[in-house]
């Protein structure tokens, strides 16, 4: 290519030269880069050369124009004119004596279409005075770059919000057994109460109910604050005993066969705490401050008793409801198995709370099913963002961009500032080419988001900042991640980084083999181009065609793989 490009340069100056020193080409021409390179749906060039000493007619006027030419497209840059001492037109002049520097940036649009056979050319208008002069198109660059197009809005996956199913619902019942002060006799009147009642009821309803089981029994002995320490511990131990024995014999009578746990506190300073906090009484928050100076138990009763005022009141008021037993029930409410909420979701969905429904989902892998399923948790819950918020997930993983776009909205309209819902219609808008709504919700995504990170490096990489894609994407190991990489010529990061993919695909091994081109290891692009190629077939065609694989060009097992 060098060689074939000087030669045109040779011939266009001596044409040029033999009509009396008129307009040369510039000599030398670089063009960066080389090959050229797609970011951010441009190709953007910077040309630059001299023109040589004693070259440029004085009247000569040079207009140079970029040509980009891909197949049978031809896309035309902006064209700069250069002009001699004397002149009459506009533009950059140059010296005759001295000559001058040439410098052009030239931007085209990408398409896709543009992969194979891209060549720059610079095309001239040229003329001295008032004769024109023709010159053919130079050609100064082979070969686009389009590794970059390897990013794809789709290595981004869309986040599910969970359910909130629970197998498993622990449910807790409480009976209080009260004594008076300093005694630890069980009276009549406490174990015929109504709390009573219902927690013996309850101990029976869950025995006997498949759906409920007895998760744990237990029996605490309290003492209020007010007495000896030894004696408040006697008296919680006592009192304990007492309620546990007639707890047990109603299990006895019941044939309910359940261990019942125990358990004493001998001086209840939190309950006393709790009460006050929530009680009328005047002076509490001067109680309080008592309660949180003094650790010594003693020292605090003896504090409190010198509030003479505040103490009778809560004689009164506090302290008798802190001489008791406490009964507690915890059940284990028992859900639906998986495949009773698997055989409702399908034949009865509204007899499922949305919870289940929303979990039935997650039970299968068809993609059409979860669709369904999403759908109807749409019409049955159209309050809840969920149902639109996954049903666009699984649309997003389909492809279908559009009807993704449209449920992110519905579940944006419930809930506008929910990160998942941000963050799935972010990736949307990115495969949809809208980068600047994508900027827009990957904004609200909030940092909770796991896969923002990613996200955010696509979007960079995508609107062609690429020092703020590879700070984004940090540690992410994706095929998107490995793109930027292999921009940034880290070889070495970008194999580690493919090779830790969680579901590696073609995508995954064809930048595996360009980063074993770019390496010279030969078995890794040949390994790699064939898995690649294996999973998908279109790959074939692309490889032919990248200049990635250029030095290969001429290889026998690398034209068997590709032709």
């Amino acid at each position: 290519m060098k060689k074939h490009f000087l030669m045109l340069a040779v011939i266009a100056m001596a044409v040029l030269t033999s009509c009396n020193n008129t307009v040369p080409n510039p000599e030398q021409v670089k063009v960066n880069p080389s090959p050229m390179a797609v970011v951010a749906d441009k190709v953007n060039v910077d040309i630059t050369g001299t023109f040589p000493e004693k070259k440029f007619a004085k009247k000569g006027v040079l207009t140079v124009t970029p040509v980009l030419k891909a197949g049978d497209q031809e896309l035309k840059g902006e064209p700069v004119t250069y002009v001699g001492e004397k002149a009459k037109e506009n533009g950059t002049q140059v010296n005759f004596k001295e000559g001058g520097t040439y410098r052009q940036h030239a931007t085209f649009d990408y398409n896709g279409s543009m992969d194979k056979n891209t060549k720059l050319y610079l095309r001239f208008e040229a003329k001295v005075g008032k004769k024109d002069i023709e010159l053919p198109d130079l050609l100064i660059a082979e070969g686009l770059n389009t590794t970059a197009k390897h990013v794809s809005a789709g290595d981004n996956k869309p986040q599910i919000t969970a359910d909130k199913f629970q197998r498993v619902i622990q449910q807790m019942q409480e009976a209080d057994v009260l004594f008076l002060i300093q005694q630890a006799t069980l009276r009549n009147s406490e174990t015929t109460t109504q709390q009573m009642k219902d927690l013996q009821e309850a101990i029976k309803e869950a025995n006997a109910n498949e759906r409920k089981a007895i998760h744990s029994l237990e029996v605490a002995g309290y003492a209020s604050p007010d007495g000896a320490q030894a004696l408040n511990e006697k008296l919680a131990k006592s009192r304990q005993d007492v309620a546990q024995k007639f707890l047990a014999k109603d299990l006895k009578k019941n044939k309910i066969n359940q261990n019942i746990e125990s358990n004493i506190t001998a001086e209840d300073w939190e309950g006393f705490k709790a009460a006050l906090e929530n009680s009328n009484i005047q002076d509490k928050e001067l109680v309080l401050r008592v309660l949180s100076m003094y650790s010594d138990p003693e020292e605090r009763e003896a504090q409190i008793k010198n509030i003479a005022a505040a103490y009778k009141n809560i004689a009164d008021e506090i302290l008798p409801a802190l001489r008791r037993s406490r009964l507690i029930l915890t059940t284990d409410l028992i859900g639906k198995s998986d495949d009773e909420i698997t055989a409702l979701a399908k034949n009865d969905p509204a007899a499922l709370t949305v919870e289940e429904l929303l979990y039935s989902a997650t039970l299968t892998n068809d993609r059409a099913e979860k669709i369904r399923i999403y759908k109807k948790v749409t019409e049955l819950f159209p309050s809840d963002f969920r149902g639109f918020n996954n049903l666009g997930m699984v649309y997003l993983q389909e492809g279908n961009v559009a009807e993704a776009r449209r449920c992110f909205q519905s579940a944006l309209q419930i809930e506008p500032n929910n990160p998942d819902v941000n963050y799935n219609a972010g990736v949307a808008a990115m495969a949809d080419g809208d980068l600047k709504k994508a900027e827009e919700y990957l904004g609200k995504a909030g940092g909770t988001q796991a896969n923002l990170a990613a996200a955010m490096g696509t979007l960079y990489t995508l609107k062609g900042d690429y020092k703020s894609a590879r700070s984004a994407y940090g540690q992410s190991a994706t095929n998107n991640a490995a793109v930027q990489q292999i921009l940034a010529e880290d070889y070495a990061a970008a194999k580690k980084t493919l090779d830790a993919v969680a579901e590696p695909n073609a995508t995954t091994a064809y930048l595996k083999a360009v980063v074993g081109a770019r390496t010279n290891v030969k078995a890794d692009v040949l390994s790699n181009l064939k898995s690649a190629i294996a999973q998908d077939a279109s790959l074939k065609a692309k490889a032919a065609n990248d200049v990635e694989f250029a030095k290969f060009a001429e290889d026998a097992e690398f034209l068997a793989i590709v032709k």
